[in-house]
């Protein structure tokens, strides 16, 4: 057991908990934070393994797959970032998602969700937790009438992704979360375009709050990562004996890169987040573009709920352009700053064409029905030169 208990974090500023919050320092005295890479710990005495195994203390661990130090300060580090009482980090941002859904839920139970999701989110609500019994119903999530309808007594939890992945729908998750505390419902939200620099998750009503640090934490390509974060009495009574079961605990290896991510995160955000506002702003209205969906923007349709709700507009915006799918190809093959890739939140700018990548196994008719179409391309804005990124996507668009 441990949690963001050191005396003062509570007044400090994320900036500041992202460099130093959890931090666990050796008898060496490192500045950086070490890597604890074993499997497992050794115990003083027969009796000590006996206690540890009825109720390990605060520091003390038993298995890399229940706990490590470096783990366990990554964990701290994004709880007290993120304003929870405890995290659970896991081998990816997926293992976050799917760990949290699947430690709280039995068959029989129902779960209400948004149905613009990322396509692996979809695939868990739609095929996994079905082949276990438990029901989900889908509704429009930027419509809180379709939660209310949907939403029943019994209702277990609801989920979202507080703005859709990938075409950037913004839930107001104060009007949902309301909703399905009255129903006596859990509220699981997926942050990552969010980003933890630019939450207000909990403050809104989120339950709990799922991250991929693979995207904005690590920001840098490197390592996989994900993490749950919560009430403690949610996280260790009901998260950590399913992960650490079934085996979806995080590299410690993996939590030593995400710490180092931590120290710089806001920084890279909020440079991305002001290189994506200007982007957005300037390619908006180009004759080979169909749309600009980014949350900053006034045209975005909730534009005034992304201000309120978020600290800032993201990193993530999507371009529609004209001509479909060849005209898109054409775009995207002509690019020669921004990679073609399926990350996001990394420093180098990333594109992607979700139809026919992260959501193709979509039936058209869904495809259609979320906004994803043949010409849809999702821009993840990274460090380089804005200028240099508005370049590169004014010449690639002449060539769509």
């Amino acid at each position: 057991m441990h949690g963001t208990d050191r005396p003062g974090d509570e007044k400090r500023a994320p900036r500041t908990l992202a460099v130093h919050a959890g931090a666990r320092r050796s008898q060496y005295g490192e500045v950086a934070e070490a890597i604890h890479l074993t499997q497992g710990f050794v115990y003083p005495s027969a009796e000590a393994a006996e206690a540890r195994f009825v109720k390990a203390g605060r520091d003390e661990f038993i298995y890399a797959r229940y706990g490590n130090p470096t783990v366990a300060a990554f964990e701290d580090r994004m709880a007290a970032i993120e304003g929870t009482e405890d995290a659970f980090a896991t081998a990816s941002g997926m293992a976050a998602v799917t760990g949290a859904l699947m430690a709280m839920l039995c068959a029989g139970d129902h779960v209400v969700s948004s149905r613009a999701l990322f396509g692996s989110c979809l695939y868990v609500l739609e095929e996994v937790l079905a082949r276990y019994g438990v029901e989900v119903s889908f509704v429009d999530g930027t419509d809180p009438g379709q939660w209310r309808a949907a939403i029943r007594p019994g209702t277990r939890a609801v989920f979202l992704e507080t703005v859709s992945n990938p075409t950037l729908e913004v839930i107001d998750l104060a009007a949902v979360a309301g909703i399905a505390h009255e129903a006596g419902a859990l509220v699981v939200v997926d942050n990552v375009f969010a980003t933890p620099v630019f939450s207000r998750a909990v403050a809104l009503g989120a339950d709990v709050v799922v991250y991929s640090a693979t995207k904005h934490v690590d920001g840098q390509g490197r390592c996989l990562g994900g993490v749950i974060l919560g009430r403690r009495d949610f996280i260790r009574g009901t998260v950590e004996p399913f992960m650490k079961h079934t085996g979806g605990a995080m590299s410690p290896f993996n939590a030593w890169v995400l710490l180092g991510g931590l120290t710089t995160m806001e920084l890279r955000v909020r440079a991305q987040a002001a290189s994506a506002q200007h982007l957005a702003e300037a390619l908006e209205g180009h004759p080979k573009l169909s749309r600009v969906l980014f949350p900053g923007l006034k045209s975005h349709p909730q534009h005034a709920l992304s201000s309120e709700q978020m600290g800032g507009p993201g990193t993530v915006m999507a371009l529609e352009v004209a001509g479909g799918k060849p005209a898109a190809f054409r775009f995207l093959n002509a690019l020669r700053i921004v990679l073609l890739s399926n990350n996001l939140g990394d420093a180098r700018s990333i594109a992607t064409h979700p139809a026919t990548t992260t959501h193709q196994r979509l039936p058209e008719a869904q495809k259609a029905r979320l906004g994803i179409s043949e010409g849809l391309v999702r821009l993840s804005v990274g460090l380089e030169d804005t200028e240099d990124l508005l370049a590169d996507l004014t010449a690639a668009l002449d060539a769509a």
